[in-house]
């Protein structure tokens, strides 16, 4: 029975919705066009998206897939069990800890931070300096003669380059037969650990310096003339006009290519080093890319040597990310 002079208790109202602002209408508006506008350009440039597809799809299959069994560097890795089933390590930094604390830890990255370091140096400043160096031809039948002969080498494969250098330098070797020519003793050059860095760095700097000039030589080729016409008129000299007009020219480019160059710093050339390993020189050509392949492939020790390989990468990345940094501050160039 209801009671007359009782009312029902009021039921709350329910809060008015907030109304949108201007602005929050314009961003909306904006976010919107925004999508179409990118999806309209997609359409139109169609054709050019197709064109880039399989160098997606390369680096998404070889580079971003395979990250999946970084896992295994923190797991018991059982071939037979599979990523998903293998146990993880106890502790989770099990074979990180095995590396470090190896005998042969600080001896491995004393020989990949200097074989490094030394072709970094060397092979660097190179191409700049074969690439200015060409700019200054004025004969374009000799510019082109050079470039091609300079260029060539770096389609030699590995092997076949590890086999010139053990045909050289051998005991009986062209080297040695023209010391002897001077009246020296043949020199042991592949038996002498102190000579494989030498060896590496030099080879490799034939090797790919005609290759790492065609960037120079294409960023140079877009220096106006008329800066070099108003130096001359100045009375500069041709070695001021390259210090001072096709340097800085190309600064932008030598700054990202050096970005890119220390990014790599410890990826060194697995297969030359591999090849030019002997008993002699083993103690200064261990480098980690030849310890992680002699672990996993030889000692089927897939955990510990992917364990190494990330420690590999994770000195790359931070290397990169830090000389991206400077240089973004320093001289405002930077991949991002």
């Amino acid at each position: 029975m209801t009671v007359p002079w009782k009312k029902a208790a009021a039921v709350p109202a329910a809060a008015p919705a907030p109304k949108r602002t201007m602005a929050d209408r314009f961003l909306g508006e904006r976010t919107a066009t925004g999508k179409r506008k990118n999806l309209l350009l997609i359409r139109k440039n169609k054709v050019l998206y197709l064109f880039i597809l399989p160098a997606f799809l390369y680096f998404l299959i070889f580079a971003y897939v395979p990250m999946y069994g970084v896992q295994i560097a923190f797991k018991d890795f059982i071939a037979t069990k599979g990523f998903l089933d293998s146990p993880w390590a106890t502790p989770i930094f099990k074979h990180f800890i095995t590396f470090f604390s190896s005998v042969n830890f600080w001896e491995i990255l004393r020989n990949t931070l200097g074989l490094s370091l030394y072709y970094l140096l060397a092979s660097f400043p190179a191409p700049i300096i074969l690439a200015l160096m060409i700019n200054e031809v004025k004969n374009t039948k000799f510019k082109k003669a050079v470039q091609n002969i300079t260029y060539m080498p770096y389609f030699i494969s590995t092997v076949v380059l590890v086999g010139m250098i053990d045909l050289f330098f051998a005991r009986s070797g062209l080297v040695n037969n023209i010391l002897a020519l001077f009246g020296h003793e043949p020199v042991m050059f592949l038996m002498q650990d102190s000579l494989f860095n030498d060896l590496y760095v030099w080879s490799g700097v034939w090797q790919t310096t005609g290759y790492g000039a065609v960037i120079y030589i294409a960023a140079l080729a877009g220096v106006s003339p008329d800066l070099h016409e108003a130096a001359v008129i100045d009375g500069a000299t041709r070695f001021q006009r390259i210090i001072h007009i096709n340097l800085p020219a190309i600064m932008p480019t030598i700054v990202i290519m050096l970005i890119m160059s220390v990014g790599g710093i410890m990826n060194l050339s697995f297969e030359k080093v591999l090849l030019m390993q002997t008993d002699s020189n083993l103690m200064v050509s261990e480098v980690i890319s030849t310890y992680v392949y002699k672990l996993g492939i030889q000692r089927a020790q897939y955990s510990l040597s992917t364990a190494v390989g990330l420690f590999n990468n994770v000195i790359n990345l931070i290397l990169l990310v830090t000389v991206n940094k400077i240089s973004a501050k320093i001289s405002e160039t930077s991949l991002w």
